[in-house]
């Protein structure tokens, strides 16, 4: 149990008058003027206050290790990565017995195609595995493919379910180095006012959230079908207590590919193709997972970015009656918001993505741009929005999420559909868990407090990403200090 704290001088978000603020047995317990000067005291000086920012949709130990890896979201082809590679390999190569990792490419707008022999020529033995930004694929050398277990691949880029089922070789690391770098991670997410998040990274997440120390924010651990059978023995629940901080979370379940990977699932084909994407379940198992689910108290987080993934994950929820989210929802066909409203289901969204697949989707999706990354669309029709960022698909960093749906652009260019706009309050309202913005007595105290209104930072674009976070609390405890 953290000690009481008063926080004098808070200002609430749209609130001229600052107020104080008395921090109990992990709550909010006063709001106004607080009399009692036998606790502690922190003056924040007319400092803004809020509710702390979640993010929906992480992949921790990934993102975690990802930290560390080479960093190719700027490689313009598939030459352009391997010279990339090959200064890595100078300045600083790995250990070893192990690989060089990198991550972020987008292939899809490379004008040439890569392949292992491209890498062969310039890393000889060294393993050698290039993940893509949307996690979907991998291109890898030779080394590499057998370091994975994929040797003889005819290309060395494997996608989808040849990819997705050796992925995990790539975190083999010992615990206390996976631990390591999560905490480290989680650490420098408080510090950007994050004080949850939803982990879904593919692995039996009872076992790992049990081990690990007490996290820096709190966690709720996402279960995939492999280890259900656990979850389900264990009977646990959404929201039943794991560890200090760790609650069980959704089950995940994806249904279609990527926009990158060119294989979420599309009524329509791709341009210049007769492929429609790739479905990765079938409806009718998709819809007795989900109801199991739906029988043992578990919420689902349904992965659709197309819109005929979409039509599979509404069908198989309503059948299943289950609760809980759709995520990316990246391409929405007519009637498929109001549809999402009334089955009650939230939109777990990831913002940044609006930016940086911007290009991608112009080019892939360029009979259909105008009906990508909806979400005025959805927020009118009544879908509540929950942000997230993918990581390490995209930086974990609320605000510049916030910034990408206020704004829809990151550089000098007009934004990208600007009638699909979001204004702060409802991209702040989708950052928190919960649309409240307020911090009312009784409200947990996860807070995270500001050097600037969020308000006046949201006028110009870039704006929100440069918000700087002065503190964060988790149940009234400091996990980011004031600075």
């Amino acid at each position: 149990m953290t000690a009481p704290l008063v926080l004098r001088r808070a200002r609430r978000l749209g609130s001229p008058v600052p107020v104080d603020l008395l921090l109990a047995d992990g709550r909010v317990s006063a709001v106004g003027q607080v009399t009692s000067r036998d606790v502690e005291q922190v003056d924040l000086d007319g400092r803004w206050v809020l509710p702390g920012l979640w993010d929906q949709h992480v992949h921790v130990t990934q993102w975690a290790l990802a930290r560390d890896r080479l960093d190719l979201a700027d490689a313009r082809s598939a030459a352009h990565a391997v010279t990339l590679v090959a200064e890595r390999l100078a300045h600083r190569p790995p250990a070893p017995g192990t690989a060089l990792v990198g991550r972020g490419f987008r292939d899809a707008l490379w004008p040439d195609v890569p392949s292992a022999a491209l890498l062969d020529a310039v890393v000889g033995d060294v393993p050698v595995v290039l993940v893509a930004a949307d996690l979907h694929c991998a291109w890898a050398s030779t080394a590499g493919l057998a370091l994975l277990g994929a040797n003889g691949h005819p290309t060395g880029v494997l996608r989808e379910q040849e990819w997705m089922g050796v992925m995990g070789a790539l975190d083999q690391v010992s615990d206390a180095v996976a631990d390591a770098a999560v905490a480290e991670a989680l650490t420098a997410a408080a510090a950007r006012g994050v004080v949850g998040l939803v982990d879904v990274e593919i692995a039996d997440n009872v076992a790992v959230w049990r081990r690990r120390p007490v996290p820096a924010v709190q966690v709720r651990a996402g279960v995939w079908e492999p280890y259900l059978d656990r979850v389900l023995h264990d009977d646990l629940a959404t929201g039943d207590r794991l560890a200090p901080r760790v609650t069980q979370g959704p089950l995940k379940v994806i249904v279609d590919g990527s926009l990158n990977t060119r294989t979420a699932w599309c009524r329509d084909p791709y341009l210049g193709t007769d492929g429609h994407g790739v479905l990765s379940v079938p409806p009718d198992h998709l819809r007795v997972l989900l109801s199991s689910a739906a029988r043992h108290g578990l919420t689902v987080m349904v992965h659709a970015i197309g819109d005929a993934a979409l039509d599979v994950a509404l069908d198989a929820i309503e059948a299943a009656g289950a609760r809980g989210s759709v995520e990316h929802v990246q391409l929405l066909a007519p009637g498929q918001a109001s549809r999402l409203a009334r089955l009650g289901l939230v939109a777990g969204v990831q913002p940044r993505h609006v930016v940086d697949d911007r290009d991608v989707t112009d080019r892939v999706w360029a009979d259909r741009a105008d009906r990508a990354y909806l979400y005025r669309t959805l927020h009118e029709a009544g879908v509540p929005l929950a942000f997230g960022s993918d990581a390490p698909v995209a930086v974990l960093d609320p605000w510049l999420a916030m910034d990408a749906a206020v704004w829809r652009t990151s550089d000098e260019r007009e934004p990208w559909f600007g009638e699909q706009r979001l204004d702060v309050l409802t991209a702040l309202a989708a950052s928190v868990d919960g649309a409240s913005l307020d911090v009312p007595v009784g409200a947990r105290a996860d807070l995270v407090v500001l050097d600037d209104d969020p308000l006046a930072a949201a006028a110009a674009p870039g704006g929100l990403s440069a918000v700087r976070v002065a503190g964060t609390l988790v149940g009234g405890e400091w996990t980011s200090p004031l600075g």
